[in-house]
């Protein structure tokens, strides 16, 4: 199983990555099914106008969540990647104004949000929590073109085939032709033990596979800056976030409290925690603002690998960039297996597949980067998944802000815990990682649907709110 660093580390923008990113992919991607599937085209016909309905947990939490306007820049041809957040809003207001979207390299179609936008919450599609139905009409509103696609977690977007596929287990070609293939953590210790090489050093191996070590460390590089870009941007900023919660952006005050109490030299028993707790909710503020961030492993989890990364630049003295490069390929490599073996969608298994998922990376990293055995960096991953196990996820008003943003710091502050837990032992511990994400998948089965990102249940329903339902 080969799931690359840059799968799991994407950079994008807020709020959502299934929700947000997800959605826009979708629509990218079935502006591309237009132009080049494979698709029967009656020579009388062409593509006028289109219509998208988003479902489940989709439908539920679209408003909060921005799937409305994910959809209306992905049919405008943005990607999660290249769009400008600052010329979101203009885009958007376009279509909404002009009913009409004209994607590069497209003749245009009608598009009115208002009409050919609908989040379906009586009809959940097959398959998956997030479904969305694209369709093509001609001018005599033929239907000439109708695709599922469903976003399964960490912006990962698939159609029907491939949903399938990853149901029955299916492995391409690029996932077992690298050196190091493993589908557990079970594999990955087996093959560390008898190559003499860490976690990272056969994750580097695999990527090189696929590509130079240059370019590799370039890419990596690129990833971090966007995370401490994010993490500074976010410590700048100040005011009320976007939504109707009026919930106000605290990492800012938090921040400049602390340097006061440097500068005065005060002494302060909580120093690493508050750090984590600034550097992560500086994050997840920006991303509930709609800002650049990087999926980590998903845009609701995005603030604890930065902040648990930060905090090892801050507090490490030995820390550089060879360490910052060893500890995403370590957390990379933990997340691949957590998604293959589990899922990393809140929407499919709750809070514990995000936050959860995210501390179990970040404790991984932290513990590489500290001199940890393979052993002891699976075993803090396996202390900080564990301690998320049935974690739920309810976002108040569909917006990732209440508990979002909260549970970032504390899952930081886990991740450091779980591998200051961890490298105190010898690596022996009576639950595997495998053991734990397996739970975790049964857990999210188990888990009622409403406690699935629907906003129906938890906080969500219990927090009284002044805004319109989402």
């Amino acid at each position: 199983m080969f799931l690359s660093v840059f799968d799991i580390f994407k950079i994008g923008i807020g709020p959502s990555s299934s929700h947000t990113m997800g959605p826009m992919v979708a629509a990218t991607r079935f502006l591309d099914e237009i132009l080049n599937g494979d698709w029967p085209r009656p020579a009388d016909a062409m593509p006028d106008r289109l219509t998208v309905s988003l479902h489940g947990s989709l439908a539920y939490t679209g408003i909060g969540h921005a799937s409305d306007r994910a959809i209306i820049l992905g049919l405008a041809g943005e990607t999660p990647e290249t769009v400008d957040p600052d010329q979101m809003d203009e885009i958007v207001e376009k279509i909404r104004t002009t009913k009409r979207t004209e994607p590069t390299g497209h003749g245009g179609y009608r598009f009115n949000p208002e009409t050919d936008l609908l989040l379906d919450r009586k009809t959940p599609l097959p398959g998956h929590a997030n479904g969305m139905q694209f369709c093509a009409y001609d001018n005599m509103q033929r239907l000439l073109l109708k695709r599922h696609y469903f976003s399964i977690g960490g912006g990962f977007v698939v159609d029907e085939k491939e949903l399938e596929d990853l149901k029955n287990g299916a492995v391409s070609k690029q996932e077992t032709n690298v050196p190091f293939p493993f589908t557990n953590a079970e594999e990955m210790l087996a093959l560390a033990e008898n190559s003499n090489l860490s976690i990272a050093a056969m994750k580097r191996k695999n990527e090189e596979s696929h590509g130079g070590a240059e370019a590799l460390d370039r890419k990596l590089d690129e990833i971090w800056k966007a995370m401490d870009g994010c993490i500074n941007r976010g410590i700048s900023q100040d005011g009320v976030m976007p939504g109707g919660l009026n919930v106000r952006r605290r990492a800012r005050s938090m921040h400049d409290q602390l340097q006061e109490e440097w500068k005065q030299n005060r002494s302060n028993p909580l120093l690493a925690n508050d750090w984590l707790a600034v550097y992560a909710m500086a994050v997840n503020e920006e991303n509930a603002a709609g800002g650049r961030v990087v999926t980590s492993p998903t845009n609701g989890a995005a603030g604890v690998v930065p902040a648990v990364l930060k905090y090892y630049l801050a507090f490490h003295d030995d820390a550089d960039e060879n360490g910052i490069r060893e500890f995403l390929l370590t957390a990379a490599a933990i997340g691949g297996i957590i998604k293959h073996n589990a899922s990393i969608s809140g929407a499919e298994v709750g809070c514990q597949g995000e936050v959860g998922s995210a501390s179990a990376m970040a404790a991984a990293g932290l513990a590489a980067v500290m001199g940890g055995t393979p052993s002891q960096v699976e075993n803090a991953a396996e202390i900080a998944l564990e301690h998320h196990l049935g974690m739920t996820c309810d976002p108040v008003a569909g917006l990732v802000q209440v508990p979002c943003i909260e549970r970032n710091a504390l899952g930081a502050v886990k991740a450091v815990t779980a591998a200051s837990l961890a490298l105190k032992g010898d690596g022996e511990h009576v639950v595997t990682l495998d053991t734990c994400i397996e739970t975790m998948r049964q857990t999210g089965v188990d888990m009622n649907e409403r406690y699935k990102e629907t906003s129906q249940g938890g906080l969500a329903v219990n927090v009284p709110v002044n805004i319109p339902e989402c």
